[in-house]
């Protein structure tokens, strides 16, 4: 299937690893031309130089640190003076320490609030003055299955990702009649160096090895194994593409059918 993202300009958040570059990979590969960002300055050039030589599109990077107030502004208008415009946006960030709802002070809130959801609602609203201009855009979140049924010892991560559904649905319905989509994405048990981390956070509050968790989650898990990155992007970019256009306001899971709920 052709999914129509030749030439499409392309900023994906936090992708110089993990989900984020996955998705840049095969948007790349679909020949978009894509701005990776992230704090590391090293693996964005090492990831764009990657993306250059082996997909269809074009990639260039820009340094960025979302926990910085004047971050959206800034990410926005460098990316804007590579691509010359936006018209697809990936919101993506890394997530916060896990825990229980007790443990972190009210500074650490702040903060991750700041990042996880004050600058994805800045900078979704600065690309789609773009979109609206072209009268097509895409917005796709990357969240959490913790949307939709809490994680364990991932308490921060559950409430700060659940306000970004009500904000998804909103902008949504302002924008649908404009050609522009906005949805999210939900990953479940993706194999990233997030998810081994994880697992041995996990490990440690259980008394347990990091193996033995890993092997008790795939077995909760109907399709009995973690995800790649690979097939999480293949989902991202079809969100993304032409194909997608009557797809808006939604949560997409991608969690090999972990959820519980229907």
């Amino acid at each position: 299937m052709d999914l129509g993202l030749q030439e499409k300009r392309a900023l994906v958040l936090a992708s110089s690893q993990g989900l984020g570059l996955g998705i840049a990979t095969k948007l790349s590969e679909e020949g978009a031309h894509v701005v990776i960002c992230g704090r590391s300055e090293e693996r964005l050039s090492q990831a764009a130089k990657s993306l250059n030589s082996e997909t269809g599109g074009k990639a260039d990077y820009v340094v960025t640190d979302l926990a910085d107030a004047k971050s959206a502004g800034e990410l926005y208008a460098s990316a804007k003076e590579r691509l010359g415009g936006i018209d697809i946006l990936v919101n993506n960030t890394g997530g916060p320490p896990p825990g229980s709802i007790d443990k972190p002070d009210a500074e650490l809130w702040r903060s991750q609030i700041d990042t996880m959801l004050i600058r994805i609602i800045e900078i979704s609203n600065l690309c789609i003055s773009d979109m609206k201009d072209s009268g097509w855009g895409r917005v796709l979140t990357v969240a959490s299955s913790g949307v939709l049924q809490p994680i364990f010892n991932l308490a921060m991560s559950n409430t700060i990702r659940s306000a970004l559904v009500g904000w998804n649905k909103s902008l949504s319905n302002e924008v649908a009649g404009k050609g522009i989509t906005v949805n999210m994405l939900l990953p479940g048990r993706i194999l990233t160096g997030r998810l081994e981390q994880l697992d041995r956070a996990n490990a440690e509050k259980l008394g347990k090895t990091p193996e033995e968790v890993a092997t008790a989650a795939k077995a909760a898990i109907p399709a009995g194994r973690y995800g790649t990155v690979e097939e999480f992007g293949n989902v991202a970019a079809f969100l993304c593409s032409e194909r997608a256009s009557y797809m808006t306001g939604g949560l997409v899971r991608c969690d090999g059918g972990a959820i519980k709920g229907v």
